[in-house]
This record gives C-alpha cells, sequence and structure tokens, in this order.
C-alpha cells in the first residue's frame, strides 16, 4: 500500500541534499534502503500503485498547462539511468512526456556556450522532461577529464543555479536524482554487459576509463551536490545498489512533489455548460 503524505514527504526528506549544509556523499552506503523495510515484493507493489498515481498527476498536468517538471538523471555508468526511466517514468504518457539524453557534444554545441545544448529542451507547460545526463555533464567528466581549465568549470556551478532558477520563476519544478552505486556494484554491472549478448550493446571500452578515476569522480559529484542542491532545484542521493529499491525511491519522491503540485482539469466554460451534442 502506498504510504500516507506526510511519510512520503518524511522519506524524500531522507535522501534530499539540504541546500547550504555541509554534506558527505561518501557517508551514503549504496547498498542501504532509508526509509524502508519492506522486502521487493512490498516495494514492487507500492510501485504499481504510484505509477497509476503518476499517469494521473500527467494528465492532469498536460490539462491544465500551466506548470512543468523537469526530472535529471545522473549517475555513474551502470548506475541504473534507463532502468529508472523504463520502471518509473514509463508510467507517463509520451504525448506529455520526453526522455533527452545528453552524450559527447557535437562540434556544433561546443561551439556554444556549455548551456546552449540544453536549454531548448526545457520543458514546456503542460509537459514532463526527464534528462538522462544533462548539463551536468559540464562540472563532473569536464572537470575529471580536464576538458576545460578549473576557472572555466569552476564557474559553472552559478551560472547552473542561475538557469535552473529561471526556470523555477517560470513555473517548473525540478527534480534531480544521483543514483549512487558503489564499484564493486558497478563492476559486477559492467562485466555481466560483457558476459550477456543481449548487453553487449551496452559495452563501451571508455567506460573502464572512467571507472579508473572513480575517486576523482566522487570528489566531482559531491562538490556538484552541494553547490548546486537548492530550495528551487534540489538534489535526492538514492542508495541504487538495489534496483528495485532505487526505482521506489525515486516514485516516492517524485510523488511526493506531484501531490503538492496538484494540478486541476480546467472546468467547462460556463456559455457551455448544459450544451448537448446534436444527434
Amino acid at each position: 500500500m502506498t504510504a500516507a503524505p506526510g511519510s512520503l514527504n518524511e522519506f524524500a526528506r531522507q535522501l534530499r541534499v539540504t541546500p547550504r549544509r555541509r554534506f558527505d556523499l561518501s557517508a551514503i552506503d549504496p547498498a542501504s534502503r532509508p526509509g524502508f523495510s519492506g522486502d521487493r515484493e512490498a516495494a514492487d507493489q507500492e510501485l504499481d500503485e504510484l505509477r497509476d498515481e503518476l499517469f494521473e498527476f500527467q494528465d492532469r498536468l498536460w490539462a491544465e498547462r500551466k506548470r512543468s517538471m523537469l526530472i535529471v538523471l545522473q549517475a555513474m555508468d551502470g548506475g541504473g539511468k534507463d532502468g529508472t526511466i523504463r520502471k518509473v517514468f514509463g508510467a507517463f504518457n509520451i504525448q506529455g512526456a520526453r526522455v533527452i539524453s545528453f552524450g559527447v557534444p557535437t562540434q556544433e554545441e561546443l561551439a556554444h556556450d556549455f548551456m546552449w545544448r540544453v536549454h531548448p529542451h526545457a520543458p514546456g507547460r503542460g509537459r514532463v522532461a526527464i534528462f538522462n545526463r544533462s548539463h551536468y555533464e559540464d562540472v563532473l567528466v569536464a572537470r575529471v577529464a580536464r576538458l576545460v581549465p578549473k576557472a572555466t568549470w569552476s564557474g559553472r556551478y552559478a551560472i547552473i543555479n542561475d538557469w535552473e532558477r529561471s526556470l523555477s520563476a517560470a513555473g517548473t519544478t525540478i527534480l534531480k536524482f544521483m543514483l549512487h552505486i558503489s564499484r564493486d556494484e558497478q563492476r559486477d554491472r559492467l562485466q555481466k554487459r560483457l558476459e550477456d549478448p543481449a548487453k553487449h550493446w551496452k559495452w563501451s571500452p571508455g567506460d573502464l576509463d572512467v571507472r579508473a578515476r572513480w575517486g576523482d569522480y566522487m570528489t566531482a559529484y559531491q562538490e556538484a551536490l552541494s553547490r548546486t542542491s537548492t530550495a528551487d532545484a534540489p538534489w535526492f542521493v538514492v542508495p541504487a545498489n538495489h534496483k528495485w529499491y532505487r526505482d521506489l525511491a525515486v516514485a516516492r519522491i517524485v510523488v511526493a512533489t506531484t501531490r503538492k503540485l496538484d494540478p486541476k482539469y480546467p472546468k467547462l466554460p460556463a456559455e457551455f455548460r448544459g450544451t448537448e451534442v446534436p444527434a
């Protein structure tokens, strides 16, 4: 059974990176399941109920056409972004929701400021946008791989905060999720990509280069989360070693937010009330 509204809010609070407060990513156990004491069967049952609620929310959001929602997913390779999109956000109707994946920038994108390729994908009124990777790659990969000088990437936190603040002011609710897996769990998942023919397409030699810099990436994530979790655009760190807990946690947090938004179906204009459609 779905958790009560108050408990969903408390659950979200446990995983939220509190703005302007010291944050230690290493203190979060990727194998933990904070806020949930049930088993996988109970989690799957609740997820089904939450998905129904998300579908109904999106229908009202689309009909109301006054506000929008942006969901950002970040993780190390194998962290479960695709699985989360499929298991949680597959509840959305593609008419009003879109998944945008950000890969290696093109030459045209590199010729512009780093936010140039992102802004056109911000959701319009009534829509939900889900970023599979995002503008945060420019303070993660760009930093660790030294694609730009420190003076460049360190100035991007303020630019990101300003951009997200402008979206919020225009009626976009922003939720950002870091799907946190352990280094050992990542190894198991990458190994399965090599051993399972159905997952060979997911394999990239570049994954090993990134894995070799695990510590640098954790440092980069910690600073990004600390400096860009705001009241307008909070970060949530979701322990993601257990895929079923990951999906439930993301769904709970999104539903807690959608209940607060509570979009309404537009009322029929007065001049049409009582109208009968001709035979």
